[in-house]
């Protein structure tokens, strides 16, 4: 059955991005749970930036699970990629996602890719940009899978990345790697820009899809663009996904209204459209 999530942000230093709450975990899990959130999505400086016996308490005490950890501050606040031509950098990076995985880890959850696969720079063959992201994958595929979660690799729109940027090129990606814990994480809004059709592409490629971002076409909450999310939920119920459904969108027009436009959304075409569906 596919499940809900919600994003949160406890990054102080982040003050604005496509996250629903910006809050304490104390205020922001108790939001999720009286919502009908089945888990939430966390946005985190760095892993030990969060206290893993107090989050763990409060996703028991609110019956929510961690649905993944992002690793997007790496690129954000300490500008680290597994791209960089520096090499020291790149080691960097990757030491900095294996303490994220170790952390995802503890709740059964993945970590996500998205940022920090970083982009081809100037001066630099593709290709060997090419090389140093499947090196990287291939050390932090393997790490993942020893710590019995998946490791999740987000395709981006192309003004944020130039290397992967369609489910089709995400694949072809993990095809060149040694690990086969690498799966794919569908973001609607960058599929969005990319993909000719959204449904066709889950449906061609939804055997390598791990994770979903559920937000309209300009980063909204699902319900405020013009993405056809009737058709979208459709396609992942013909691939049979029942993963996570996360609302990585903007807090608009608030993080409580957000919020529950999301799950409002979520329960309409995933929820009731099924039951409709059985009955």
């Amino acid at each position: 059955m596919i499940k809900s999530s919600v994003t949160i942000n406890l990054a102080a230093s982040v003050k604005t991005g496509p996250w629903i709450f910006h809050e304490l975990l104390e205020i922001s899990l108790p939001k999720a749970a009286a919502m009908g959130f089945d888990g939430v999505e966390l946005f985190t400086a760095s892993a030990d930036a969060v206290d893993s016996d107090l989050l763990k308490r409060l996703l028991q005490q609110y019956a929510l699970h961690l649905s993944a950890a992002g690793t997007g501050a790496g690129k954000v606040i300490h500008g680290l990629t597994l791209t960089d031509p520096d090499a020291e950098k790149r080691r960097r990076a990757i030491a900095y996602i294996k303490e994220m995985i170790t952390f995802a880890s503890l709740f059964g959850a993945p970590a996500i890719i998205g940022s920090m696969q970083g982009y081809a720079v100037p001066d630099i063959e593709t290709e060997e940009s090419f090389n140093w992201l499947v090196e990287g994958l291939n050390i932090l595929g393997a790490y993942a899978q020893k710590h019995e979660v998946a490791l999740l690799f987000e395709p981006l729109n192309r003004y944020e990345t130039n290397l992967i940027n369609r489910l089709e090129a995400g694949v072809n990606l993990i095809d060149r790697l040694n690990t086969r814990n690498v799966t794919l994480l569908a973001d609607l809004f960058h599929m969005n820009i990319e993909e000719a059709s959204i449904p066709e592409a889950i449906r061609n490629f939804g055997r390598h899809i791990g994770f979903v971002h559920f937000a309209d076409s300009n980063r909204r909450p699902v319900g405020n663009g013009h993405i056809r999310m009737k058709e979208i939920a459709a396609a992942l119920k013909d691939i049979k996904y029942d993963g996570y459904v996360s609302a990585e969108a903007f807090p608009y027009p608030d993080p409580d209204r957000a919020a529950k436009t999301t799950i409002e959304n979520f329960n309409k075409y995933f929820i009731q459209d099924e039951i409709q569906e059985i009955l």
